[in-house]
C-alpha cells in the first residue's frame, strides 16, 4: 500500500512534475495520501466482499479497467450510462453480454463516498479495484499510479472500432498492431493477456475456434463442443473457463495451456502458434516470477493510457452519469 510522502519526496517528485510534464508523471502512487486515507481498505473490503460471493468476478473488474483504458484512455467512460443526450459504451459489442461488475463499482464508489466524499475518481476506483482483484485471487501485488479523472462523454463509436478491445477472432499481427496503438509492447501483450488466467468466456466468442480451426488440441475442442452447439443463436451465453486448470487463481497455468493448444480462444492461441510471441509465452510459462513481474509493468503502462488529469474532465459522485 501507498505511503504518504515526506517533505523532501514531495519537492522532488514536484521538480520530476515540472520537468517531465506528461501524464505518468501527474499520477502517483500516493495521489490519495492526505485526502483519502481510508482509501485502500476500503476499497478492498467491498472487492473481496464480491469474489467471496463470486470468484468470476474478480476476472469482471479486472477486465472493467481494461475495456476503460483501451476505449480513449482510462477515464471511466465506459461506466457511463446511456442518456438522452449520451450513447454510451456498455451495448456496444465488445462490452454487451460480456462486460460485467458495473454493480460492485457502484458499491465501491458508494461506500468510498462515505469516508472521502467528492475526492476519487471512477476511473482510480476501477484500477483500485482491478489490482486487488488480481492479488485477491492470488496474484502479485503492487502500487498502483493514481490521480485520474472522469470523463463527461463516452464514445460507443470508439468502444465499436476495430482498433478498441481486440475480438476473440485476431490474429497475431492484429493484436500487436492493437496494442502498439496505445504505447504497449508486444511483450505488454503477452503479459496482460496472462489476465485471462481467471474468468470464463461466451459460447459467441469460441464457437468458431473449437469448430473451425486447427491450432486447437481435438480433444480439447471436442470436449467444449458439448457445452457450445455449433449453431450461432444456440448456446451463444454458455460459458467456458479461459484457463481451464485454475480459472479462479491467478497464476501462469494460463500459458501452459497455450502450449497444449487448449485455449479456448482463437486470439489467445494466437499468442503461441509459430509466430513471434512464442518465446514469451514459454518463459511465462516456466517462470511466474518474469510473468507476474511483467504483468505489473503492463498494467501500469495500461493503466496511464491518455488519463485525464488537473482540471480535466471531473470526480463523479456516481459512476454511472455526470455529475
Amino acid at each position: 500500500m501507498a505511503s504518504c510522502f515526506s517533505s523532501m519526496s514531495i519537492l522532488v517528485a514536484l521538480v520530476v512534475l515540472f520537468l517531465v510534464g506528461n501524464s505518468d508523471a501527474q499520477l502517483s502512487t500516493d495521489f490519495y495520501c492526505k485526502t483519502c486515507p481510508q482509501l485502500f481498505p476500503t476499497v478492498r473490503a467491498v472487492v473481496e466482499a464480491a469474489i467471496s460471493k463470486e470468484a468470476r468476478m474478480g476476472a469482471s473488474l479486472l477486465r472493467l479497467h481494461f475495456h476503460d483504458c483501451f476505449i480513449n484512455g482510462c477515464d471511466a467512460s465506459n461506466l457511463l450510462d446511456d442518456t438522452p443526450y449520451l450513447k454510451g459504451e456498455k451495448t456496444a459489442a465488445p462490452n454487451l453480454n460480456s462486460a460485467r461488475g458495473f454493480e460492485v463499482i457502484d458499491q465501491i464508489k458508494s461506500a468510498v463516498e462515505q469516508v472521502c466524499p467528492g475526492v476519487v475518481s471512477c476511473a482510480d476506483i476501477l484500477a483500485i479495484a482491478a489490482k486487488d482483484s488480481v492479488n485477491i485471487l492470488r496474484g502479485p501485488e503492487w502500487e498502483v499510479k493514481l490521480g485520474r479523472r472522469d470523463a463527461l462523454t463516452a464514445s460507443f463509436a470508439a468502444a465499436n472500432s476495430s482498433n478498441g478491445i481486440p475480438p476473440a477472432t485476431s490474429s497475431l499481427s492484429s493484436l500487436i498492431s492493437n496494442f502498439q496503438s496505445k504505447g504497449l509492447s508486444a511483450r505488454d501483450l503477452v503479459a496482460l493477456y496472462g489476465a485471462h488466467t481467471i474468468g470464463q468466456a461466451r459460447c459467441a466468442n469460441y464457437r468458431a475456434h473449437i469448430y473451425k480451426d486447427s491450432n486447437i488440441d481435438a480433444s480439447f475442442a471436442r470436449a467444449n463442443q458439448a457445452t457450445c452447439p455449433k449453431n450461432s443463436g444456440n448456446g451463444d451465453n454458455n460459458l467456458a473457463p479461459l484457463d481451464p486448470q485454475t480459472p479462479t487463481t491467478f497464476d501462469n497455468i494460463y500459458f501452459k495451456s497455450l502450449l497444449t493448444k487448449k485455449s479456448i480462444l482463437h486470439s489467445d492461441q494466437e499468442l503461441y502458434n509459430g509466430g513471434s510471441t512464442d518465446l514469451l509465452v514459454q518463459t511465462y510459462s516456466a517462470n511466474s516470477g518474469a510473468f507476474n513481474s511483467d504483468f505489473i509493468n503492463g498494467m501500469i503502462k495500461m493503466g496511464n493510457i491518455k488519463p485525464l488529469t488537473g482540471s480535466q474532465g471531473q470526480i463523479r459522485t456516481n459512476c454511472r452519469r455526470i455529475n
